[in-house]
């Protein structure tokens, strides 16, 4: 035994003629108190949730290195009198983080006020919750200390006996099995052992199968005490499974140190499982006390190796978590091809909060968000053929805000993680590389991380309802499909099209953006869209629109050399192929008008907009639409090109086409719902697209509660835009409050 062990045993031996003279309500908060403490040195390696519901109070302890699927379940010792969830999720944390695995801690009833079978019961229920819900039995590890040790045989036996599915094995760490104290190391070990005493478990055993009333526990000062209940009640199986017919449990590991008083039990437990066909298997320590294993000491490490190889060893093959792979969706590869040193496709969906953001508490509910989305939490690699996305094992580090939005994202740091999540003061923003989803798919991504944020912060309960995800629940593999080809028609439909005028400035040499931000009134956008009979995204559309016919009559004299002018708008496919993918699923339309051939009103142009729109926003035109683009990357001579050929003609045609047939893109996300508990707590949502390649704007609109935030950024030094859609709405009569990170 090295110093350190000596060190800590003899501060047992000090501590234990106290908690034997102390009452039980200072023997709980004792207890507790030893749990918060073991939680303490892990809390930084968990995130710990409440799972509680009507019926029990249980926490679902969660690593943030999940290695394996699957979900141990953990009885918390304490003798069955004491042991709250601050006492269960101290050793259920340290568990959770050396297995890599998701362990559920549930409080049961406590005796003397809940004697026997009211923990058993309490306990069969919670496991019979967990395979309801859909978690095969073989994915289940029990484990237990001391009573929980104990009740966990108890509760196989009762699993076994009621025809229930039992787990892949028990963990059984200084079990006590025997309630009757008849085994031999309770005379041979009462003074080796410096953490329990013959006294105090004759006290649990009475307090537990009915002995004590509460009336008489209240008149107890120590909870120590000579036995006062017969035999007969604490041989019962359910209570001491060392006397239970043990045929058909599953493999059992079982630690004891070679001092505890309870030694016999572990020994007798794993002799009478191998004289019943049971795989079991003891580690005893010489010199260690009564579940050692909990204190975590350097010298024992080698117990949670064997604790992992146990677990390995009883789940399922395939049940290591791996990381997943996916190829880019048929709209996401133009985007790393038309990548370059200056500019990439980012975006940005951000929510300012009433309180300033915790840090700690954002990366936590980060960590455990990621493993809900793997087709976001990614990094992106290149193939021979292709670039592929790869899951990424850690969620990113939170970042601290950049001297402006959507600050030029490195290819480099794409390679590592291709979205990133930044803090200022109140607001929280995520920004994503294009290629890994859409602004749907990445609103449902902010909203999910927001709940679980509150949820951690403030103990809310969400419901999983307007895009928030249930975080723990494993992806569905309809979320990570790539809904393009499905969705193909038999025919394609040529992409060709005019080009349009385009808005031309002064660049800005260290790649700033500007971003102004045009605050207004949903309600009144929304009055005026319906006296023309058109969308709200319509008549935006036409605002646009309006704003860049005079521009242009400003840039270009003569009107026989004016082009057209068009708005291209993104169109969400889900709903129009009911579809629940994640990743891109959308197309675009490019409405616009021809100033060559007059004057137009607003209303003209919205008007426009509006049928344009619902002639090109069809089932059959889509489809057409995704045949012409799934059937270049089906071509077998296209399959076969290498990766750095393909680069160099996507990114030709990317420069000669991609941009050139609008001003700018107007993104519109809609408005913003969220489950009811959230709404106290945020003020806003902001989305901002980067600017293009080769064009200098780019606008996005997101609504929340009572207010339209329309975004524009640019990279050149000169505001006309923003100056003529201002005119243009305050020729409408819409009032706009506007701010800009103008410098």
């Amino acid at each position: 035994m090295n110093l350190t062990d000596k060190i800590l045993r003899s501060q047992l031996e000090l501590i234990k003629p106290i908690t034997d003279g102390s009452s039980l309500e200072t023997a709980r908060a004792m207890q507790d108190k030893i749990g918060r403490l073991m939680h303490f040195t892990r809390r930084r390696d968990v995130v710990v949730l409440d799972k509680s519901n009507d019926k029990h109070q249980g926490l679902l302890i969660v690593p943030r290195d999940e290695l394996r699927g699957g979900i141990i379940l953990y009885l918390h010792g304490g003798g069955y009198v004491c042991g709250t969830r601050e006492y269960a999720k101290g050793f259920a944390s340290v568990l959770s983080a050396e297995c890599g695995m998701k362990v559920v801690s549930a409080e049961y009833g406590l005796a003397p006020e809940n004697p026997y079978p009211a923990a058993l019961n309490d306990v069969y229920e919670v496991y019979c919750q967990i395979i309801e819900r859909g978690l095969p039995s073989e994915k289940i590890i029990i484990a237990g200390e001391s009573a929980g040790g104990g009740l966990a045989y108890a509760l196989c036996l009762k699993l076994r006996d009621e025809g229930k599915p039992l787990p892949a094995g028990i963990i059984a760490i200084s079990p006590w099995c025997d309630l009757t104290l008849s085994g031999e190391s309770y005379q041979a070990n009462k003074d080796a052992d410096p953490s329990m005493t013959e006294e105090r478990l004759h006290f649990f055993a009475d307090c537990y199968v009915g002995g004590y009333s509460e009336e008489d526990v209240a008149n107890i000062k120590k909870i120590s005490a000579p036995p006062r209940e017969d035999e007969e009640k604490k041989r019962n199986p359910y209570v001491s499974p060392l006397f239970a017919e043990l045929e058909g449990l599953p493999p059992s590991l079982i630690f004891a140190g070679e001092d505890e008083i309870m030694y016999s039990d572990a020994v007798g437990m794993r002799d009478r499982l191998f004289a019943s066909g049971c795989d079991a298997t003891l580690v005893s320590k010489p010199g260690m006390w009564h579940a050692y294993v909990l204190y975590c000491l350097k010298s024992n490490r080698d117990d949670f190796t064997k604790i992992n190889d146990f677990v390995k060893k009883c789940l399922p093959k395939d049940n290591e978590r791996k990381l997943r792979w996916m190829h880019l969706d048929n709209s996401a590869k133009i985007y790393p091809a038309a990548a370059t040193s200056r500019w990439n496709n980012i975006y940005r969906l951000s929510a300012t909060l009433k309180e300033d953001i915790d840090r700690e508490v954002l990366q936590s509910a980060l960590d455990v968000t990621v493993r809900r989305f793997p087709s976001i939490a990614v990094k992106l690699k290149r193939g021979v053929f292709w670039y592929y996305l790869e899951e990424i094992k850690h969620a990113p580090k939170i970042q601290d805000e950049k001297s402006y939005p959507l600050a030029r994202m490195p290819l480099d740091d794409i390679r590592h993680c291709a979205f990133r999540v930044l803090i200022y003061k109140k607001r929280m923003a995520v920004e994503f590389f294009h290629a890994l989803t859409d602004g749907n798919g990445g609103l449902v991504f902010l909203k999910t991380l927001l709940a679980e944020y509150l949820t951690q912060k403030y103990g809310l309960k969400i419901p999983n309802e307007h895009g928030v995800l249930s975080r723990l629940d494993p992806p569905d593999e309809a979320e990570l499909e790539d809904s393009f080809p499905k969705s193909k028609a038999p025919v394609g439909k040529s992409r060709n099209e005019s080009d349009s005028y385009r808005i031309l400035g002064e660049v800005e040499e260290d790649g700033f953006c500007h971003v102004t931000t045009f605050m207004l009134r949903p309600n009144e956008l929304l009055d005026i869209a319906h006296s023309m009979g058109v969308t709200l995204t319509a008549l935006m559309a036409a605002i646009f629109i309006k704003a860049s016919i005079e521009l242009q009559f400003e840039d270009v004299k003569k009107l026989r050399h004016m082009k057209k002018v068009k708005v291209l708008i993104p169109v969400d496919l889900r709903r129009i192929y009911d579809s629940k993918t994640l990743r891109n699923f959308a197309l675009y339309v490019t409405p616009g008008v021809d100033p060559r051939l007059g004057e137009y009103s607003i209303d003209e142009i919205a008007k426009i907009v509006h049928h344009r729109m619902a002639l090109d926003i069809t089932k059959k035109n889509l489809s057409a639409r995704i045949y012409t683009n799934v059937r270049d990357e089906e071509r077998m001579i296209l399959k076969l090109t290498p990766l750095f050929l393909k680069n160099i003609v996507m990114k030709i045609i990317f420069m000669l086409v991609g941009e050139k047939k609008s001003i700018l893109s107007l993104s519109n996300l809609g408005l913003v719902k969220l489950p009811d508990p959230m709404n106290d707590y945020i003020d806003r949502f902001d989305f901002v697209l980067s600017v293009q390649s080769t064009a200098p704007y780019n606008a996005s609109l997101i609504s929340y509660k009572d207010s339209l935030n329309l975004s524009i950024i640019r990279n050149i030094k000169e505001a006309r835009l923003e100056k003529a859609l201002h005119r243009v709405f305050r020729d409408l009569g819409i009032h706009d409050k506007v701010e800009s990170n103008e410098r």
